[in-house]
């Protein structure tokens, strides 16, 4: 059982940045066993720096498109979170 009492309610985060990502799962436009971008992406060795850019992109543009649009953020941390799995090993 988890002791930490946190104070900025990062668990409730937390949760619902797994659940933003869990749903991403059942946008993909390619099925099981096919390439993502993102597989390509890493094969070309760009995965990071693009992962970067667009994450970069999402935290730009939250607050000017449908306002603080909070999908922004988790935009943001996915592609975060594909750049730390790109940068693993390093």
């Amino acid at each position: 059982m988890n002791d930490i009492k946190y104070r900025y309610n990062e668990d409730m985060i937390l949760n619902e940045i797994t659940d933003y990502v869990n749903a991403t799962y059942s946008q993909h436009y390619v099925t099981e066993g096919e390439l993502q971008i993102i597989d390509v992406w890493k094969s070309l060795g760009s995965l990071d720096t693009t992962a970067r850019d667009t994450a970069i992109k999402y935290l730009g543009r939250f607050g000017k498109k449908e306002g603080n649009n909070r999908k922004d953020l988790l935009k943001a941390i996915h592609y975060i979170m594909l750049m730390m799995y790109d940068t693993k090993d390093q």
